[in-house]
């Protein structure tokens, strides 16, 4: 029988608590190679989502992952994170909730040491209209 921990069941506790009072659950986590999420909102190797059910399409958190899709300026995104790779929930009014330490996979490091990450992509120009007669 696998120890899946305390960790998943703690961050599904935190989630309910905070849709239950009405408060936006945000995760905070700590970005490697095996998270997929929009990079260009990566900074120092993290980033906070929110997790509202507003702001979120078909969210699962299971014991191995968070999967969601959520918008990004407009656009729709899926979103995979390890559950090892989850630092914190909490509610976005009142700043309750858990903080975790973050599993630190060693393979991971050596290849993003070799590897910077990739740049954001640059902002395209502003749209325009043209008037054709």
């Amino acid at each position: 029988m696998q120890d899946n921990g305390t960790k998943p069941y703690l961050i599904r506790a935190i989630f309910e608590w905070c849709v239950d009072s009405g408060f936006a659950p945000f995760l905070s986590v700590v970005v490697d190679a095996n998270t997929r999420v929009p990079m260009e909102y990566v900074k120092d190797g993290k980033i906070v989502l929110n997790l509202s059910p507003s702001a979120t399409h078909g969210l699962l958190i299971d014991n191995q992952w968070v999967r969601f899709s959520a918008r990004f300026n407009g656009t729709s995104r899926p979103l995979e994170i390890p559950i090892t790779a989850v630092a914190g929930i909490f509610a976005r009014e009142n700043g309750e909730g858990l903080g975790f330490e973050v599993g630190v996979n060693p393979a991971v490091l050596d290849t993003q040491d070799d590897n910077p990450p990739p740049e954001p992509p640059k902002p395209t120009a502003k749209p325009k209209l043209q008037v054709v007669k």
